[in-house]
């Protein structure tokens, strides 16, 4: 045989194989065993907002209370029991039960209440009561009921404002 030919066809044969080898697919394999923990620590928190308490145009010659109301709006964490509580405002005398709206150095008096009967004054934690509840994770509503008591008639008139501080415990 002409070696020229057997060298060939070895090579031929040589490179059949080799690319037989490459191209038989692997087998995978897998172990297990390894594990990766995922932790986290869900805190209770909360937060509180309000909505503006307007009484809008408010005619006090006609010696009658005039009410208004405002949401204050709580989202705590899941279980966690909050109350909410309000100080006096920033009415040079107001207190508690007899918050003060001013313009200039006329002070307009109101209340707030928890309920819309205004029965419970909304309080500071030591005068008044709080609102409560417990975290759902989603918004809860309190309409807080503001009452200006009658009898007011004397005041000028004007543009009568307060800011009053919530504060949520929890």
């Amino acid at each position: 045989m002409n070696t020229n030919i057997f060298r060939a066809r070895y090579a031929l044969v040589a490179t059949f194989g080799l690319v037989a080898l490459v191209a038989q697919p692997a087998t995978a394999q897998t172990t297990t065993g390894g594990t990766m923990v995922a932790n986290a620590v869900v805190t209770p928190d909360c937060v509180v907002s309000a909505t503006a308490l307007n009484f809008g145009n408010t005619n006090v010659t006609d010696g009658q209370q005039h009410t208004g109301t405002a949401n204050v709006n709580v989202v705590c964490t899941s279980g966690t029991a909050w109350s909410a509580t309000a100080d006096k405002g920033l009415g040079a005398t107001a207190d508690i039960t007899m918050r003060q709206m001013q313009s200039g150095s006329n002070n307009l008096n109101y209340s707030l209440y928890t309920t819309p009967a205004a029965a419970t004054v909304w309080g500071d934690g030591t005068t008044g009561s709080a609102l409560t509840g417990i975290g759902t994770g989603q918004s809860q509503t309190t309409t807080v009921t503001g009452m200006i008591p009658a009898n007011q008639t004397t005041l000028p008139a004007g543009t009568y404002t307060d800011t009053v501080t919530v504060t949520v415990t929890y």
